[in-house]
């Protein structure tokens, strides 16, 4: 197997990429031969055991008759966007930090 054909072929963008922690509201989408794909696609690359049984836990309640939501897993995974700028601006920034007292004459905390 290939992995860039097989990668390409799995039924989520950037499967590799999924935080585990979102990975069942991500497959809450996928039927059950879109879970088959993924189980068989971590068996012969990641064999991750966590991801294993999210995956097998899914399959079995599709199976078992769970509904399959149309809008889930067709959003991008979790990745910091960033724009080349600090989100941070003096409105949302802490209050001022004074230096440790040793040694700064200017500093309020210093005993004079």
């Amino acid at each position: 197997m290939t992995g860039s054909s097989d990668h390409d072929a799995l039924p989520l963008p950037d499967y590799d990429h999924i935080p585990l922690g979102t990975l069942p509201t991500r497959i809450t989408g996928l039927d059950e031969a879109g879970l088959r794909t993924l189980i068989d696609y971590e068996e012969a690359h990641g064999d991750r055991l966590p991801v294993k049984l999210v995956l097998q836990q899914r399959l079995e309640a599709v199976r078992g008759g769970a509904r399959v939501s149309e809008a889930a897993g067709t959003s991008r995974p979790e990745v910091a966007q960033t724009s080349g700028g600090s989100p941070v601006s003096p409105a949302t920034s802490g209050p001022p930090v004074n230096p440790p007292s040793q040694g700064v004459p200017t500093n309020p905390a210093q005993p004079r």
